[in-house]
């Protein structure tokens, strides 16, 4: 089950049925299972005082995922801050749109156990963001 939560934001409207059969299917495109995936949209000043409370991190950041996975079964909670998701994509040059859907899968591939913290992983990361974007239109 994968539901789709706020704390002190809107949810976006995106976030829908067809963004949930998506995540779906890049988690079965990898060979696992749906379990369940809360994801909770919410603003800066929430996500941070979440990093300060769960990982002692006294910083901003677009996600935190807490990963809940047995075996072949992917669950979880992730995270998401729509302020930060907003300035990156002002950053980044993108729409809204585009870098909430890359956040939201980025959380999930998080969850399938690609990392990120080297270079070398960060790229093979953005790889399959971009490839799971490129899924994307076929659900909307």
């Amino acid at each position: 089950m994968i539901e789709f939560f706020n704390e002190d934001l809107p949810l976006p409207e995106v976030l829908n049925e067809k963004t949930k059969r998506w995540i779906e299917n890049v988690i079965t495109a990898h060979g696992k299972h749906k379990g369940h995936i809360n994801y909770l949209f919410c603003s800066d000043h929430h996500i941070l005082k979440v990093n300060q409370q769960y990982l002692d991190h006294d910083y901003y950041t677009d996600i935190i995922t807490f990963d809940y996975c047995s075996g072949n079964v992917i669950s979880g909670d992730l995270v998401i801050s729509l302020d930060t998701v907003k300035s990156n994509s002002e950053l980044f040059d993108t729409t809204y749109d585009t870098e909430l859907h890359r956040v939201i899968i980025h959380g999930i591939l998080h969850l399938l156990g690609f990392k990120d913290a080297t270079d070398s992983e960060k790229a093979i990361m953005r790889k399959e963001e971009d490839k799971a974007l490129s899924l994307l239109s076929t659900f909307h």
